[in-house]
């Protein structure tokens, strides 16, 4: 198998035919699979994906046992193709099929990755104002460049998609994931298509939980930035400490007992936040260590994909 191409489904029984259509009539290869990976989706998604396997040949359905989410079936997917190439992609028709020859036809110059770059992306204003603060954050909080015109978009080597496929940590985000394994990558500007009216289904709250996810998978900067609240409170408790035991021998004080509850309990404020920030570096290590469970569950195959 030369290429495969994964799309995550949820919410798209009425793309799904153009996206199957259109993918088949621009694939730069004879040698190809359409790998559909259904999470979950509320509408009828997975009778679609069933009718067009039936009919298509190329095409092989994966249903989730419940909504993992994105990321979660986009690796269903990687751990399902068989291609020497990958191709990544949304199932909304806003990641273009007819980019997909210009992405294999840059890899061919010696490429393991390349990702397309969304030049005039056509989204509402609150999903590019959530985007930017999204990746922005997102860039500070792990200490690298992140740019919120690349998403998931992209063509990407079967060396490459090993290692991906080869972290099984918990937490996922491709993105990042395809970023860290490192190899020869590049972009190319793609055409950003229009969303119809189909609604995002990436609303406030699933883009703070992401977020938090990959904060947590990803930097233990915010643990680290306990650590330094604590030495600062600390030092602000050991200055304070010092003014308030001169105002007690210089006779301003003479409330049994004052000057030693406060030194102690901006002394111990400080400490206990240094103690809690170092033990949850550990704690959070640990954590990601420690938990074994499958990254999705398979509730369902199309009947040619069954092995």
């Amino acid at each position: 198998m030369h290429l495969s191409i994964i799309s995550p489904v949820y919410r798209a029984e009425n793309t799904l035919d153009e996206l199957v259509s259109r993918i088949k009539a621009c694939v730069p290869v004879e040698e190809f699979e359409i790998i559909l990976v259904d999470d979950y989706s509320p509408d009828n998604s997975w009778n679609k994906i069933e009718e067009l396997a039936t009919v298509h040949p190329e095409i092989r359905g994966i249903k989730l046992s419940r909504n993992f989410g994105q990321h979660y079936a986009i690796t269903a997917g990687l751990d399902a193709a068989k291609g020497d190439w990958i191709v990544v992609m949304d199932c909304d028709l806003q990641d273009r099929p007819e980019e997909i020859p210009n992405l294999y036809q840059k890899a061919q110059e010696g490429f393991d990755v390349v990702l397309a770059k969304r030049e005039n992306r056509k989204d509402g204003f609150f999903k590019k104002l959530s985007s930017k603060i999204f990746y922005r954050t997102l860039a500070w909080l792990t200490g690298s460049k992140q740019d919120e015109s690349i998403a998931n978009f992209g063509i990407y080597h079967r060396k490459v998609i090993k290692e991906v496929i080869g972290m099984r940590e918990s937490i996922r985000y491709f993105p990042t994931m395809v970023k860290w394994v490192g190899f020869k990558q590049t972009t190319i500007p793609v055409i950003h298509a229009e969303n119809g009216d189909r609604q995002s289904t990436y609303g406030f709250r699933k883009l703070f939980n992401l977020a938090l996810d990959i904060m947590l998978a990803y930097s233990d900067k915010p643990i680290r930035l306990t650590v330094k609240l604590g030495l600062l409170v600390a030092l602000c408790g050991f200055l304070f400490a010092l003014y308030t035991l001169y105002r007690y021998l210089d006779g301003e004080i003479i409330v049994a007992g004052y000057a030693s509850l406060i030194i102690s309990i901006w002394m111990l404020t400080g400490f206990l936040l240094i103690t809690l920030g170092m033990v949850g570096l550990y704690i959070g290590k640990t954590f990601e260590g420690v938990k074994n469970r499958p990254i999705y569950i398979v509730e369902k195959r199309t009947s040619r994909h069954k092995t």
